[in-house]
């Protein structure tokens, strides 16, 4: 009996127990929680904006693979650029001169082909119809002539190389002698004459510009379009009758003998004629180049900001305008040394160019080759001096 009491009370108590378990149950929610649960709850809470911030902050972190890959790799770090460029301008001069060697060898493979190219034998030419044959195989020999052409052209080379380009048969000197006597004369005619181009030219279309289709722009118009139209045998004799025989200002021909300020007078009228038909080309030139530079924005705004208009157009516009003239220079530079061997021979100035047409009119072929190479070789150097200010002057160009 107990024990069946026992059992059926069992039961009871075990449903009181469960009971009394729910109905504490609620009252558990209001237990306050322990630390531990408090940065439980806390770190959930907070773990999607801690992440979010994360991911924020590591698009700016450079991985340490990145990092020694950037020390690895010069063009990554900050310096990369400034020795990149101080690089590139170091090689960019040294480049240009190795551009210009298969000019120089295209030149001097010209000039050696040259009398191989004259019609006729040159060594009868230069002897003469009733010259022996011995005397015309001793001159070949002489010349070298009778060995095999690559043999020849080796040993012309060979001569360059060593400053040797033979000697002259009629004036009986090394023909690099008589070049360098006569070259310095050239030389200063040629760069009178670009000075006077220049200086008549720039100021000329300066004013052209600025007083575009009015008098002033058309007057220049007419007397560049006068220049141009005038080559250097005529314009030569008019300048000589002019101030010469009617006025008597300035001597005839010859270089003079009676120091630099003789020599000075006797450069003025050869000067003049190369000098003038350069300005009417460069006239031109500036011409076009300041009006298109005129109508840029830069310089409105410079007008905008109240600067003066000398400021504006020779500080800002002609300096800009100047880049493509210098290219024209350049290039005109080899019409002067061209125009050079016609107007010495009017002047009798003692240059290259009436030295090269006194070696033909002697065929004197040794001394026709040095003429004309040195004249090549000073072309060929000033395309590449004229290369080097471009590049200076353009400052875009030093990146190319």
């Amino acid at each position: 009996m107990t024990t069946g009491g026992n059992q059926e009370n069992a039961p009871q108590n075990h449903g009181g127990n469960s009971g009394e378990a729910q109905q504490n149950a609620p009252d558990d929610t209001n237990v306050v929680p322990s630390e531990a649960q408090k940065d439980t709850q806390l770190h959930k809470a907070t773990a999607p904006y801690v992440a979010q911030q994360n991911t924020s902050e590591n698009t700016n972190v450079i991985p340490s693979e990145a990092r020694s890959a950037e020390s690895r790799n010069p063009c990554i770090s900050p310096e990369a650029p400034l020795r990149a460029a101080l690089r590139h301008n170091y090689w960019r001069p040294i480049r240009r001169v190795l551009l210009t060697l298969p000019v120089l060898w295209v030149v001097v493979s010209v000039v050696f082909l040259l009398i191989h190219l004259v019609p006729g034998d040159p060594i009868v030419q230069m002897l003469g119809e009733g010259a022996s044959a011995s005397d015309i195989d001793a001159l070949r020999h002489a010349y070298g002539l009778d060995a095999p052409l690559l043999q020849q052209y080796t040993h012309y080379w060979r001569g360059i190389l060593h400053a040797n380009l033979g000697q002259s048969l009629r004036l009986h000197d090394s023909v690099t002698h008589l070049i360098l006597q006569r070259y310095p004369y050239t030389l200063a005619l040629t760069l009178a004459a670009l000075v006077i181009g220049i200086a008549a030219s720039i100021p000329a279309g300066i004013a052209s510009a600025l007083h575009r289709n009015r008098w002033q722009d058309r007057t220049l118009g007419v007397l560049s379009l006068v220049g141009l139209s005038f080559p250097n045998f005529a314009l030569g004799p008019i300048l000589i009758l002019l101030f010469s025989i009617t006025l008597g200002w300035l001597p005839v021909s010859t270089a003079g003998n009676g120091g630099v300020g003789d020599f000075l007078l006797h450069l003025v009228l050869p000067a003049l004629t190369l000098g003038l038909s350069l300005a009417a080309v460069l006239t031109r030139m500036v011409r076009t180049a300041m009006l298109e530079e005129l109508g840029q924005d830069y310089i409105r705004t410079a007008r905008a900001k109240g600067l003066s208009e000398r400021t504006v157009v020779y500080r800002h516009a002609l300096r800009n305008a100047l880049i493509p003239v210098l290219t024209v220079i350049g290039l005109q530079f080899g019409s002067l040394l061209a125009g050079a061997i016609v107007t010495e021979t009017i002047f009798s100035w003692p240059g290259i160019g009436r030295l090269t047409i006194s070696a033909i009119y002697n065929r004197d072929y040794a001394l026709v080759q040095g003429c004309i190479l040195a004249v090549g070789l000073t072309y060929v150097a000033v395309n590449l001096l004229t290369d080097v200010a471009y590049t200076i002057a353009n400052p875009r160009m030093r990146s190319a």
